[in-house]
């Protein structure tokens, strides 16, 4: 028997691949601990998860609309998108959370490798990687109940960054539940707008999945 393996933070969908067809092999049919495959929610009988990934793509024009259309051709909800620059100029940094009713995510992966802008994939565990989100939220907080506002903002490590006569600005920047449970405690005060923005993450340690796509960009130049 095959026994259940810990997926290291920088294990392609290649690898993963085969693995799982090495475990076909045996009798045991588990979930891979460690890997990023967190339940969310039941949708009738199909179970939904979350998966975080990693692209990093040659900063060129167009590249962004071609991975969303991947996605969107498979049927795949995407829950945030963020993208930017790296260290690199001549690279930029996808992350994107995907939610998944129990279909094989690598149907897109593999779609995605084949793109001659992406270099590389990465799904980030949760167990090895840092993960944040940043929220801006304006809150009504009148001379009656500025105080307590103020109060619970200091709870969640947020910071004011903008104050009206009858209204404050919060940022906040953490994990997805952290900012979730900050709004919840600010929603009875009433929350006159707010934004958030994609998740974004990095492996930790200090290893880097960029230098190797540099090199290997260098290689195709």
């Amino acid at each position: 028997m095959v026994g259940p393996q810990r997926r290291s933070p920088e294990r392609t969908f290649a690898e993963e691949d085969a693995a799982r067809r090495s475990r076909a092999s045996g009798a045991s049919t588990g979930p891979e601990r460690g890997a990023r495959t967190e339940r969310t929610k039941k949708k009738g009988n199909d179970a939904v998860t979350r998966h975080t990934l990693s692209v990093l793509v040659e900063n060129k024009p167009g590249v962004l609309a071609r991975v969303a259309s991947l996605f969107s051709r498979r049927g795949f909800n995407i829950e945030s998108l963020a993208v930017g620059p790296t260290e690199h100029s001549d690279i930029s940094r996808m992350t994107i959370v995907v939610a998944v009713e129990e279909l094989p995510l690598e149907q897109v992966t593999k779609q995605l490798n084949k793109l001659v802008n992406v270099l590389k994939i990465v799904e980030m565990d949760t167990d090895v990687s840092v993960q944040r989100e940043l929220m801006l939220v304006k809150v009504r907080a009148d001379a009656g109940v500025r105080s307590q506002v103020l109060e619970l903002v200091g709870l969640f490590r947020a910071k004011v960054v903008d104050v009206a006569s009858d209204a404050v600005t919060v940022e906040a920047t953490g994990t997805r539940d952290k900012l979730d449970a900050l709004v919840r405690v600010l929603e009875p005060f009433g929350i006159k707008e707010l934004v958030q923005s994609g998740m974004v993450a990095l492996g930790r340690g200090s290893r880097s999945i960029t230098d190797r796509s540099l090199r290997a960009l260098e290689r195709t130049a």
